[in-house]
């Protein structure tokens, strides 16, 4: 048996975006169907800000395994004991938030990656195997390939370092993450910022130097997600369950309001 595609991996592979759907408040296991039907290629479950259990998280990506919507967990950068969990029990990939320096980025992949490239124990055939039984050195190589590893860029300093965290074997991509970014800048909010563009370009550039995926957070306005795209972004967090969905109802609230003119 054959491992599940990375439906976002392979998106990027040929070149093209993988778009994510933030997954802070749904809770079902329809959450990867609705993300397929809505034309997203991957879940981003977000265990660092949304108030989700392992069992959750886990629960909603091994639903949406057989979706072509790819389910990766974010889970906090001090709990990445939760890594190899997660990734044993659904998860297409992970997502570690705040890396700031290259050795930091070494730590993550040793969680993330078996051996050689990393330290992670194998806990048996795993759903994203199909549960069958495969040579342990098959499946090992196969979900170090298949599996993402996802480090954040939030600050500053990881900016600077950018090049050097994509060089680490085993990182798969570098994603932005603009708003705490333009937090520790100084300048919240200010997603078109030069000093953002440059961050942008920096980032940009340590990935193509070293074959990694550049990835974006943060950024829904139409003007500065067609300036980045159009710069190169590939993995790209399109926007989460809550922010998609409050101007869908405020609309519709809206319309029906209109309708009553006492």
């Amino acid at each position: 048996m054959s491992i599940i595609a990375n439906h976002a991996k392979d998106r990027m592979k040929a070149g093209g975006l993988a778009l994510g759907l933030g997954v802070h408040h749904l809770r079902t296991s329809a959450t990867g169907m609705l993300g397929e039907a809505a034309g997203f290629d991957w879940l981003f479950i977000d265990a660092e800000h949304g108030a989700f259990s392992e069992d959750q998280a886990t629960q909603i990506a091994l639903a949406a395994l057989p979706t072509g919507c790819t389910p990766i967990i974010r889970v906090c950068k001090g709990a990445l004991d939760q890594a190899p969990r997660v990734l044993d029990n659904g998860a297409m990939g992970v997502v570690i938030p705040h890396i700031d320096t290259a050795e930091e980025a070494r730590e993550v992949v040793a969680a993330c990656k078996y051996p050689p490239v990393g330290h992670r124990s194998l806990g048996g055939p795993p759903a994203q195997a199909r549960f069958a039984a495969m040579p342990a050195g098959e499946l090992m190589a196969t979900l170090n390939d298949q599996l993402l590893t996802i480090v954040m860029i939030e600050t500053p300093l990881a900016v600077e370092n950018a090049a050097s965290i994509a060089a680490v074997p085993g990182v798969d991509v570098l994603l932005i993450g603009t708003s705490d970014l333009t937090a520790e800048m100084g300048i919240p909010g200010q997603l078109g910022h030069p000093r953002v563009k440059a961050a942008y370009e920096a980032v940009i550039a340590g990935c193509r130097a070293h074959g990694k995926f550049p990835g974006m957070g943060g950024v829904y306005d139409e003007e500065n997600a067609r300036a980045y795209v159009a710069m190169g972004m590939q993995f790209i967090l399109s926007g989460s369950d809550h922010g998609l969905l409050m101007p869908a109802l405020k609309s519709r609230t809206g319309f029906l309001r209109g309708l009553n003119k006492a």
